[in-house]
């Protein structure tokens, strides 16, 4: 909605009479830009994709592979296609759900790649409950005296969940090994060990994925300008990432030997190429949904029940109570 009613602020009380003026996001100092900025192209993706419901929900049977094209392959629309790999990602949810598996996916790459974006698709359609989000933060002084698994491991699934950890344990593979927050002995211990970890993880019942995302250094100063001049994404960017952008050459090495230890038969790494950011998110969730064999299981048909009636029960005066007031 590009437009909201002026009248809001100080004073627009004080004549109610006076025709209110349309005011646009751009006389707010917004500044949208040509193609409708971040906010607005979400919002039309998600009602682009709500209006896709009916259709996908109408097929039967599911299928155990969801994440093959939809007939029309490379032409097909990204909407169309994100649209139906999230029902998809529905059927999944509940046959984790019913069956008590523990699915841990990882993602992983350098600042900018678009990990926040393929999980943010992802998880937007399910239900928190069940698919939950792990972005740890800094380590605490007791976190540094503990084993460096310990406060990932609290963060694991139990049975019925999907955890996505926006990054990970590899942590100290990257920016802790390149930027010195830890000793070569504790990051080779890490090499050592990170293997033998996950391999546990699997053993135990976990079905753990790894996705690197892989990002050009044109692309990354591309979107990292963008961030510099857009405040929605401001956000995004950390004294942290600018910093990295002088350690390319030491990242690219230190992902070199990560790469090296860790990419093993049991536990493999999966590299996305994410400079074209919907591709990237098209390709990664189709792919995730052909880790986990799964099978559409039919809902429960709901009826919805007669409300209450009232028995002679009155309601107290609404104006007994604080609304919110109506500025819109």
């Amino acid at each position: 909605m590009d437009e909201v009613k002026a009248g809001a602020g100080i004073g627009a009380e004080e004549k109610p009479r006076k025709k209110r003026k349309a005011l646009k996001l751009k006389d707010l100092g917004l500044g949208v830009p040509a193609t409708g900025g971040e906010v607005l192209r979400n919002a039309k993706e998600a009602a682009a994709i709500e209006s896709h419901w009916r259709d996908l929900g109408g097929g039967k049977g599911g299928g155990k592979g969801g994440g093959k094209p939809a007939k029309g392959g490379k032409k097909l629309k990204y909407i169309d296609e994100l649209a139906r790999l999230q029902f998809e990602l529905i059927k999944l949810q509940e046959w984790v759900r019913v069956n008590g598996l523990k699915v841990c996916v990882l993602f992983e790459g350098r600042d900018a790649a678009g990990k926040g974006g393929v999980i943010k698709r992802i998880t937007e359609s399910l239900n928190p409950r069940v698919c939950r989000i792990v972005a740890l933060g800094t380590p605490t002084e007791k976190e540094r005296g503990q084993w460096y698994f310990q406060r990932y491991v609290a963060q694991l699934p139990a049975k019925g969940e999907i955890v996505l950890f926006d990054r990970s344990w590899y942590n100290r593979a990257g920016v802790e090994h390149v930027m010195g927050f830890c000793t070569d002995a504790e990051y080779q211990e890490f090499l050592r060990a990170c293997p033998l970890f996950e391999e546990m993880l699997v053993k135990s019942g976990i079905i753990l994925v790894k996705y690197w995302f892989s990002v050009s250094d044109e692309e990354q100063e591309k979107r990292f300008t963008e961030r510099m001049r857009n405040p929605i994404k401001r956000w995004k960017l950390s004294p942290m990432d600018l910093e990295s952008r002088k350690h390319w050459v030491e990242y690219s090495k230190a992902k070199d030997a990560m790469l090296e230890h860790t990419d093993r038969k049991l536990t493999p790494w999966y590299i996305v190429d994410a400079d074209d950011k919907k591709k990237a998110r098209l390709n990664c969730i189709s792919h995730l949904l052909q880790q986990i064999p799964y099978q559409d299981i039919a809902p429960v048909e709901l009826d919805l029940p007669p409300r209450q009636g009232d028995d002679g029960y009155k309601r107290p005066k609404k104006s007994k109570q604080n609304w919110v007031p109506e500025v819109y």
